[in-house]
């Protein structure tokens, strides 16, 4: 019997959060951006997949910041290219 770890758990692993389509939208307005200009990553990252978010969410990641406390960075997630 194997114990599945959960990435997200681990200290080094900053804080992923899916985001709701309201704060979607008023990140985007925010910032007068599309989704398309967002940073990606891949709806197959461990962390994606322990969030439950799939293609077409926006992950908000928190991580800690020594000169700014908390560092937000926002992610689209899309679908990993076929090779």
């Amino acid at each position: 019997m194997s114990t599945r770890f959960n990435v997200i758990e681990h200290d080094m692993v900053p804080d992923h959060q899916k985001m709701s389509e309201g704060e979607v939208a008023e990140l985007l307005s925010r910032y007068q951006i599309t989704l398309e200009q967002l940073p990606r990553i891949y709806g197959d990252d461990p962390a994606v997949k322990s969030i439950e978010a799939t293609t077409g969410d926006v992950i908000r990641i928190i991580r800690k910041s020594q000169t700014a406390g908390l560092a937000e960075s926002y992610r689209y997630v899309v679908k990993r290219p076929k090779k």
